[in-house]
């Protein structure tokens, strides 16, 4: 399996501010360009959350026409910044992305199974796992208990030390998140957004990672506490890999270009 994560694209409309400093929606087509030229070609790509900026449909449908020069699935998620209507609205042929309710899936024909769980809350930054999504989890996994499977949510389960991260991030299921992990065998990892940055730590006995953004990060400050800053670091995406029977390995994709200084091939 090779499968690029994705995640706080925020495409705006033109002229927005956040299409105009960090320049978003360029940066996503750029994105596009790079996982099309990658070899082996990716089996797919799952974009974790915070796809548009502003719920706007308009957003949406700029979001639909930078993603459609790409040459593999996309799986959608929702993030904080997103509208569950509006994103189906758009894209209506995703049948994924179900009618109503919370967005929550699976991919079923990659050897890896992907669950996508939904994190938001409504008009809110921060995110919760409620009875309902938590409930729908523990049945999803008991359905292929012997099948591995690789856990998508927008706002990760565990501290990054960022503290306005932090407090806008998972506020409730997060203990019963980790219980239905640890119960179950065939996970091999949970994977977030939200922060902008790459973090790799353990959760509930597994990996755990954070993707950074296609477009801007968030700068590392572990003792601020009274905002974030938007740093100019470069945008990069996930690609996880597996082979049958091994762990999950996982490496970080930076999306702009980049001078090959030396090329040594080795006897």
């Amino acid at each position: 399996m090779n499968l690029i994560q994705i995640s706080d694209l925020h495409v705006s409309d033109p002229g927005d501010p956040v299409d105009t400093l960090a320049r978003t929606t360029e940066r996503l087509a750029i994105a596009v360009d790079r996982i099309n030229a990658m070899s082996p070609r990716p089996d797919g790509v799952i974009a974790s959350g915070d796809l548009v900026n502003e719920c706007r449909t308009s957003e949406y449908e700029r979001l639909r026409q930078t993603l459609a020069p790409l040459q593999v699935p996309i799986w959608l998620m929702v993030g904080n910044h997103d509208a569950r209507d509006e994103l189906r609205f758009v894209f209506d042929d995703h049948a994924y992305l179900g009618d109503d309710g919370f967005v929550q899936y699976t991919v079923e024909d990659l050897s890896v199974r992907l669950i996508a769980l939904d994190s938001q809350i409504t008009g809110q930054t921060a995110g919760e796992l409620c009875a309902e999504r938590l409930s729908w989890l523990e049945r999803t996994l008991a359905e292929q208990p012997d099948r591995p499977s690789m856990i998508f949510l927008h706002h990760p389960p565990f501290m990054s030390g960022i503290d306005r991260m932090d407090a806008n991030g998972l506020v409730s299921g997060r203990e019963e998140l980790a219980r239905i992990v640890a119960a179950h065998r065939q996970v091999l990892g949970i994977y977030a957004g939200h922060v902008h940055r790459p973090i790799t730590t353990s959760f509930a006995g597994v990996q755990a990672q954070t993707c950074p953004s296609t477009a801007h990060q968030l700068g590392l400050d572990l003792q601020r506490t009274d905002g974030v800053s938007i740093v100019a670091e470069p945008p990069a995406c996930l690609l996880h890999t597996r082979q049958p029977g091994a762990p999950v390995v996982t490496h970080q994709v930076y999306l702009d270009a980049y001078p090959v200084l030396v090329d040594v091939k080795l006897a």
